[in-house]
């Protein structure tokens, strides 16, 4: 009544697998389409933000105004 072949297991196993990657694959496809508009939504949020502000200080040699830590060389 039921035939089973080795043929029609490895048949079976192999439609398995091809089914069970190709979820994965769209899954990941997914996931990544979603990080990206994420991070494009993140970009764009912080390019309606404006730029950045540091604090300045004053250089005591030369009296130039330079970012509050960053490496000032007079000259």
């Amino acid at each position: 009544m039921f035939g089973f072949s080795i043929t029609k297991i490895l048949f079976t196993l192999v439609v398995l697998v091809v089914v069970w990657q190709g979820f994965k694959w769209f899954n990941r496809r997914a996931e990544v389409e979603k990080q990206r508009a994420e991070e494009l939504a993140r970009e764009a949020a912080n390019a309606t933000q404006g730029p950045t502000v540091e604090d300045m200080v004053q250089c005591p040699d030369c009296g130039a105004y330079v970012p509050k830590g960053g490496d000032h060389r007079c000259g």
